[in-house]
């Protein structure tokens, strides 16, 4: 068996290497050279509703692309009940709170040999949107409120499915935080917020990843269909950050056809019969849309289609009794440990009666509704996995409530007394099915009546009672201090349930860590008065201020913080260094710190450093997370832990520049267990060395011009304009005085200094001026 193994990683491995040193580029051109034009028209849409078109004349193939954001799902047409069986991984809310990326790409290998074995060349996945809202109906398929987060698990998932020959379609891009609506609504978000919150997961999954393909999104950003935006598909994707592979859309998200392909829009899925192919030989034809341009986009996506066809490999066999060990291993990181009074868990081993409570016990919730469900090759329920590991322990059980989440007196008095008879209580709970899915918004964060009765009930009844609750987003908890424990194990996948008897049993030690905020209620929320938005314009006015960064600003304190994960051993965080404290480079600052493990047995813990500045005039978060590694640590060890701060970690995007930008200042590093608890801080001063060049223009304010190398002059000059004197200030009471006109002045765009200044200044000294300022 082991020489089988090493045989099929030698064969991916040189498969590999083969497809990543061929110029796909040059053939592709070569081929496309020969097409007719409906040839090439017919390679901008599919075959089906899963490949893509072959040109069996010039050799050309078709590929196969299927769902699998967390397991592979290859259906027949859209009879999705009629699906391979596969293995089931932990949903995308899941895995990211392993806050893991070396485990993410296991994953991501496991499903592409998955993927190779069922001649499936592309992968619908991984989702990286951010999360805007809890009530985000698909906010199971999505990694974090945070880019960083969201990016470095995404790029680690990416290369893992890619190293073995199997491509990914990173989506979706852009601006997709809602499914109500969604091929029709238009995502309104400001150059800023797209480019510091919903861009960078996006951006650094391509520079470091290369995902094979790009899907994009059916909302329109900024009124312009995301299908047909140039400023999205090839202004920002393909020329900014130098995407090499092709665009597909979200099955069934194009609106006019010659229109994307002249935006960037590579391929359109599913097949729609020749009906927009005919539209773009037209196009091209009347003149509309040049050949030149065609050529361009069926190049892009002839080259992916070539590299994937040699990448595949016939033959492979899955291990599933390996994979399923591995979502169990996966499964395990994800699980948050959110409360644990009086140390109630790890479950003591001389607990003799447990009652295990809560239909989820037994046929848990494991993955979300919607185009990503698997069909799993088995499911592993915690009620039978607590068994195995408890062989002296008397386990019952009770439903608690109907498969709906509906409850009634029957079922919580059997319950009741079951809790009553027991010395332990577990109580599974969560959202079923029905409240959270692609294709609509959750209506609030609650999970079912009927759960909330239960716990309350049987919290009541026992005094030791421990929650579990399966789920694929932020739920609110109205019985949190009733309970004695509660453990988020979110949608853990097929084999979430072993994984929940692994943390119960102190087998695992949890070391999951929120990647998003759990608020005490809606109404906390920085979307709480319009989401889901139901006029056909979703406003993003919150800015960049979603998740934490809200949170933190506003002073609100929430249920659970963004990166808070409880373990069964304690950690101390002490001797944070930086290798300067003034920096006039900041590509080389290294932050150190020291993390022992001080309690009594081994665990892990997620280490996170977050960026505050001093002082800005710029709206800018409380903390942003910035870096983040999880180490491992025996009972009584310490360890050195590195991070290496670049230029992009102390910027801001500006929307004058149209860059990102760093203003010189003090900037505090924090770092910590949660955004909220971060012990170690160090101040560095930073001397900014890249001053960002800005077009001054007649309608710049008179503010902006204090940062130019002629400042001084040009204020002087502006300030004469109101006074007409030629006196400098001298006395306190002058400089004062000129101080408070200069600040009355602050907002108001030079252009009406003509007009107010009673002719004292020109259209001649404007000029003058903003040649000046731009340094002609």
């Amino acid at each position: 068996m082991k020489n089988t193994f090493l045989v099929i990683m030698g064969i991916f491995i040189s498969i590999a290497t083969y497809a990543q040193t061929t110029d796909y580029r040059d053939k592709a051109k070569k081929l496309v050279s020969q097409m007719t034009l409906e040839e090439k028209a017919s390679l901008c849409s599919g075959e089906t509703a899963w490949s893509t078109q072959a040109i069996p004349r010039l050799g050309i193939p078709s590929i196969f692309m299927t769902d699998g954001p967390h397991g592979l799902r290859k259906a027949v047409g859209f009879d999705f009940t009629n699906s391979v069986p596969a293995t089931c991984f932990p949903t995308a809310s899941a895995l990211a709170s392993s806050w893991n990326p070396a485990l993410a790409q296991k994953m991501g290998e496991a499903l592409a040999i998955e993927s190779q074995a069922n001649d499936v060349q592309i992968l619908l996945g991984p989702g990286v949107n951010m999360k805007r809202s809890p009530l985000g109906g698909r906010n199971f398929e999505y990694f974090s409120e945070d880019p960083i987060l969201a990016g470095r698990i995404a790029t680690a998932f990416i290369n893992g499915v890619q190293s073995q020959g199997v491509g990914t379609s990173m989506k979706h891009f852009a601006a997709n935080n809602q499914e109500f609506e969604r091929m029709s609504n238009s995502s309104n978000v400001d150059e800023r917020t797209l480019n510091e919150i919903y861009f960078p997961a996006f951006e650094m999954a391509v520079k470091e990843a290369q995902p094979w393909t790009v899907m994009c999104s059916y909302n329109k950003l900024n009124g312009v269909y995301a299908s047909e935006n140039k400023y999205l598909l090839n202004d920002v994707l393909k020329e900014k950050w130098g995407f090499k592979g092709f665009v597909v859309s979200d099955w069934g998200a194009v609106n006019e056809r010659p229109l994307g392909v002249e935006a960037g829009l590579n391929l359109e899925m599913p097949a729609s019969g020749g009906y927009n192919n005919k539209k773009i030989i037209e196009a091209v034809k009347n003149g509309t849309l040049k050949e030149s341009r065609l050529d361009e986009i069926v190049t892009e996506t002839l080259a992916v289609t070539l590299k994937a066809k040699d990448s595949h490999k016939q033959g492979i066999v899955v291990d599933k009794p390996k994979h399923n060990a591995l979502a169990r291993q996966v499964s395990g990181e994800c699980i948050v440990l959110l409360k644990n009074d009086n140390s109630i868990l790890p479950l003591s081993s001389s607990t003799t009666k447990i009652a295990i409570i809560g239909v989820f016990g037994k046929t848990p919730r494991y993955q979300g509704s919607g185009s990503s469900q698997v069909k799993p090759t088995q499911i592993e329920n915690a009620y039978d996995e607590l068994q195995k590991l408890y062989k002296g322990t008397t386990f019952s059980y009770a439903a608690g409530y109907a498969t709906d989440g509906t409850t009634n007196e029957t079922l919580i008095a059997e319950a009741v007394q079951n809790a009553k008879n027991a010395e332990t209580v577990i109580v599974f709970a969560g959202l079923p099915d029905i409240y959270e899915s692609e294709g609509y918004d959750r209506a609030n964060m609650d999970m079912p009546a009927g759960h909330n009765q239960l716990i309350e009930a049987v919290a009541k009844a026992n005094k030791n009672v421990v929650v579990v609750l399966m789920n694929g987003s932020a739920v609110s908890m109205p019985w949190k201090k009733d309970v004695q424990a509660i453990v988020e194990a979110y949608l853990g996948g097929q084999a979430g349930g072993g994984a929940i008897a692994d943390v119960l049993t102190g087998k695992v030690n949890p070391s999951g860590k929120l990647s998003e905020t759990f608020p005490m209620r809606l109404e906390d929320t920085p979307t709480a008065i319009d989401f889901p938005s139901k006029d056909g314009n979703a406003n993003y006015g919150e800015g960049i201020f979603i998740g934490y960064r809200y949170y933190d600003k506003k002073k609100i304190e929430p249920n659970f913080p963004f990166g808070y994960g409880l373990s069964y051993t304690t950690f101390v965080y002490s001797d944070i260094k930086a290798n300067t404290m003034l920096a006039k480079d900041t590509d080389d600052i290294i932050i150190s710190l020291q993390v022992k493990n001080t309690g009594k047995v081994a665990g892990k813990e997620v280490v996170e450093l977050y960026v505050h500045e001093q002082a800005t005039e710029t709206s800018r978060p409380e903390n942003e997370l910035k870096h983040f590694e999880k180490i491992a640590l025996n009972p009584g060890e310490e360890k050195t832990v590195n991070f290496h701060l670049t230029s992009r970690d102390f910027a801001y995007y500006s929307t004058t520049a149209h860059e990102w930008v760093i203003k010189s200042g003090k900037f505090d590093i924090r770092v910590g267990s949660s955004s909220r608890d971060l012990p170690l801080q160090q101040t560095i001063e930073i001397q900014s060395t890249k001053t960002a060049k800005i077009a001054f223009t007649r309608n710049s304010m008179f503010k902006e011009f204090k940062n130019t190398q002629n400042s001084e002059a040009i204020y002087e000059q502006l300030t004469k304009s109101f006074t007409g004197g030629n006196k400098k200030a001298v006395t306190e009471e002058e400089k004062k005085a000129e101080s408070f006109l200069q600040a009355m002045l602050g907002d108001m765009p030079i252009s009406k200094f003509i007009l107010l200044s009673g002719g004292k200044f020109t259209e001649e000294n404007l000029q003058a001026i903003l040649k000046s300022a731009n340094g002609n």
